[in-house]
């Protein structure tokens, strides 16, 4: 079912957040409680190629992982050097790391994102996302499955027509791969009831439509604060930490983490 966005009530006070744990104890041979080894994560992140906003969104959701105390890592299928979505390729604030690739279609992107996963170093014992960005035209222009959809992040302001694109973008996500779990994020609401009615009308479209659940992964306020990031070029939990846009983007990073925990747990 669709998280609930009471959830993150702590945007508006921060009294009401709650720490998320360190690791997930399963069984021990010996009896005990042991941590489950840890894993990085591929997340499909559809962002058009001139989609600064988007981009920065997922740039900055990327740094909060690691001020969690994880791994992240941006992929994305850039021809120009530089990108006008992103800061420096390379390793960023807090060992974040953007690494570009010339793959031009979702088979050659796939195979890059599973290189990146093979070229980690594994026994760090890493935890975290590598989010991969999907220009939301390839899939429209292809009809096989692609594990890239398997976990999907979308970004949507709480505008009727962009409500609309996105429940379009979230069909096909589901065409192509069935099984996909689909998960959004809310920006751009002036209130957290505007932004609760708008993934609540989401929401109930997508299971309407298509028998699909949407899971939310919260509300981005004050988005003022990342359109001086942008131009700034620094992240918004490094550049105004206490910001209601840093706790909101916090609160994305947090719920990510605490899925892919979900996914180790089942």
């Amino acid at each position: 079912m669709a998280r609930n966005l009471s959830d993150v009530l702590h945007y508006f006070d921060p009294e009401l957040a709650e720490k998320t744990p360190d690791a997930i104890p399963v069984d021990d041979p010996d009896g005990g409680p042991s941590p489950r080894p840890r894993a990085l994560r591929l997340v499909g992140v559809p962002i058009g190629g001139r989609d600064v906003v988007r981009a920065a969104f997922a740039w900055n959701v990327a740094v909060e992982i690691v001020r969690l105390g994880g791994r992240a890592v941006i992929l994305s299928p850039d021809d120009a050097s530089p990108s006008p979505l992103w800061p420096q390729a390379g390793t960023g604030p807090l060992d974040a790391e953007l690494r570009p690739t010339l793959a031009k279609d979702l088979e050659s992107l796939h195979r890059a994102a599973r290189d990146t996963l093979a070229t980690r170093d594994q026994t760090r014992d890493e935890e975290g996302v590598v989010f991969v960005r999907i220009p939301p035209a390839w899939l429209s222009a292809e009809r096989t499955p692609s594990a890239l959809l398997n976990w999907t992040l979308l970004f949507t302001s709480s505008e009727p027509v962009k409500l609309q694109e996105t429940l379009e973008l979230a069909r096909t996500i589901g065409e192509r791969q069935p099984e996909a779990r689909v998960g959004v994020t809310i920006h751009g609401a002036q209130s957290r009831g505007e932004a609760e009615t708008a993934f609540d009308h989401l929401a109930r479209a997508s299971r309407r439509n298509t028998g699909r659940d949407l899971r939310s992964y919260g509300l981005l306020v004050d988005d003022l604060e990342v359109y001086r990031a942008i131009v700034a070029q620094r992240p918004i939990g490094l550049a105004h930490p206490q910001s209601p846009a840093a706790r909101a983007l916090r609160d994305v990073a947090e719920l990510l983490i605490s899925d892919m925990r979900e996914d180790v747990r089942d």
